[in-house]
């Protein structure tokens, strides 16, 4: 999710629970094969042994672009650089990136995602995992299977699917069922993803879409316990949802990291950010948020997020 899970967000959702696999935000590939510093930037987390969080959750770093050779050289650099798999975006509805042919717009050329995805598994495949994201077409949902098995066709050894069309966005309901037909003609795993905002959404989408796996977005920020929520269920482990109070400290820690990594000028915005996601589980964060939203000092930030606790 561009502009909200950078590294540590990673790292405080990882410390809460729950999740096995974090993506970074998509480094998008037009020119050049990039630096060491570009995909340090994006996921400082490949400096350490396996590419995991300080939790130890393991991080693929994720491509976004549509040229080939260049995909696939960056893709090589990540994995010289320590990455431990490679995923690739099909499915941004972003108009910035779709006006440069990039992301969802994709789907309505899927020769052009099948050509990056068997040029990075063929520089990278027997090394790293690659993985791939798309969502269940540009306007309908009529070439999803096609485009699902050319992804695997293509080499991809797992695929994400968000179960909506480019043109569906992000407006309930999300069609978990679409998904079912193509689980069934996969031989890799296949993830399903959106609308997943509880316990309950997470076992519908499952039994619905045929998935064994699910990402969590939109949901984790809203309810931070989420993946920690699902997995006791599955373990058959009582767990209470956080409260109010617990939540506090976790914005107060990331503003610290923030404030640590971030110019004076954007300090605060993605603390902003994440209460806007916040604000539909708590209300005291969407009164935390109508409190800051115009403050742009951190000094007076600083003040409302103390007095929240």
């Amino acid at each position: 999710m561009e502009g909200v899970v950078d590294h540590n967000m990673r790292y405080l959702l990882s410390k809460v629970g729950g999740i096995d696999l974090c993506v970074t935000e998509f480094v998008r590939v037009s020119q050049s094969v990039f630096p060491e510093r570009v995909f340090k930037r994006y996921c400082p987390e490949i400096a350490t042994a396996g590419c995991t969080t300080k939790n130890g959750v393991p991080v693929a770093i994720q491509l976004l672009g549509t040229d080939p050779q260049l995909m696939a050289l960056n893709a090589r650099k990540a994995l010289e650089l320590g990455a431990n798999r490679i995923d690739m975006n099909f499915g941004c509805p972003s108009k910035t990136v779709n006006g440069s042919c990039g992301g969802a717009k994709m789907l309505q050329d899927p020769d052009s995602i099948f050509r990056v995805i068997e040029a990075v598994a063929n520089e990278i495949g027997d090394e790293l995992p690659v993985t791939a994201k798309m969502r269940l077409g540009w306007d309908n949902f009529d070439n999803a299977q096609h485009i699902a098995k050319g992804i695997e066709n293509a080499g991809a050894q797992m695929l994400c699917i968000h179960a909506r069309s480019k043109t569906q966005g992000y407006k309930p309901p999300a069609f978990w069922r679409e998904v079912a037909p193509i689980s069934e003609q996969l031989s890799i795993p296949v993830v399903i993803n959106g609308e997943i905002f509880t316990v309950d959404d997470f076992h519908a989408a499952r039994e619905q879409s045929q998935c064994q796996q699910a990402m969590l977005g939109r949901g984790l920020l809203a309810k931070p316990d989420l993946a920690l929520q699902i997995k006791a269920d599955i373990q058959g482990i009582a767990h209470t949802p956080w409260s109010w109070s617990q939540i506090v400290p976790l914005l107060q820690e990331f503003q610290h990291l923030e404030t640590a990594n971030c110019p004076i000028k954007f300090q605060g915005g993605r603390l902003k950010q994440w209460l806007v996601y916040l604000r539909d589980t708590y209300p005291e964060a969407k009164m935390l948020f109508n409190d800051i939203k115009r403050i742009k000092h951190i000094d007076d930030i600083w003040v409302e997020l103390n007095n929240a606790a």
